[in-house]
C-alpha cells in the first residue's frame, strides 16, 4: 500500500515537531536539567543571603540571575531551534511524501530523499503530525508527516499501521 502526502510546512509543523524532540530526541535531557539547575540557583541564592556571616548580595545576584535565565532558556531554545528549522524548510516550498513498506520519499521543488525504515525506525504522534526520528542514541534527526498532507481522512489511521508495522511507536 503506497500513500502519498502534500504539504507545505508551516511553523506550527516545526514548533510541533520541535516540541516532541525536546521530549523524546536529543535534547530530552532540558526537560529535566534546567529546572533542576534553577533550583539549585534559588537555594544557592537563600544561603547566601541567609547563610553564617555577612550576606554576600552579588553572589545572590548572579545566581538569582543564572536561576532566571535557564527558566527563560528552556522555552526560547525550542523557539529558536524550530525557527531555525523552519527558515530552511520554508524555501523548499510544497513537500511531497511517498509512504509505502520500504520507506519513504520525500520530493521538494530542490531535493529528493529516499528513507529506508531503519533510518527513521521511530516515531511519535501528535494530533496534528507523525515525527519520525533517527536511529542514532539521541534521536537528533527528525522528520514530519503532517496529517493534512493526506487528501482521505481515513488515510491518517491507514499510515498509522503502516508506520506500526515498519517502525516502533514512542
Amino acid at each position: 500500500m503506497t500513500m502519498e502526502l502534500v504539504y507545505t510546512p508551516t511553523r506550527e509543523d516545526v514548533a510541533d515537531a520541535v516540541r516532541v524532540q525536546l521530549r523524546y530526541g536529543s535534547f530530552r535531557v532540558l526537560r529535566w536539567l534546567m529546572p533542576v539547575a534553577a533550583v539549585l540557583a534559588f537555594v544557592a541564592v537563600a544561603l547566601l543571603l541567609t547563610g553564617p556571616g555577612e550576606p554576600d548580595v552579588g553572589g545572590a545576584v548572579l545566581m538569582g540571575s543564572l536561576g532566571l535565565l535557564t527558566v527563560v532558556l528552556r522555552p526560547l531554545a525550542a523557539r529558536l531551534t524550530a525557527r531555525q528549522m523552519y527558515a530552511m524548510i520554508a524555501r523548499q516550498g510544497e513537500h511531497r511524501a511517498r509512504v509505502d513498506e520500504d520507506g519513504i520519499r520525500w520530493t521538494t521543488r530542490d531535493s529528493e530523499v529516499t528513507a529506508r525504515w531503519q533510518l527513521t525506525p521511530r516515531y511519535a504522534e501528535t494530533s496534528t503530525q507523525f515525527v519520525l526520528f533517527s536511529g542514532d542514541k539521541g534521536r537528533a534527526g527528525i522528520a514530519a508527516l503532517p496529517k493534512r498532507g493526506l487528501t482521505d481522512p481515513g488515510d491518517v489511521d491507514r499510515l498509522r499501521t503502516v508506520l506500526d508495522r515498519n517502525i516502533t511507536r514512542l
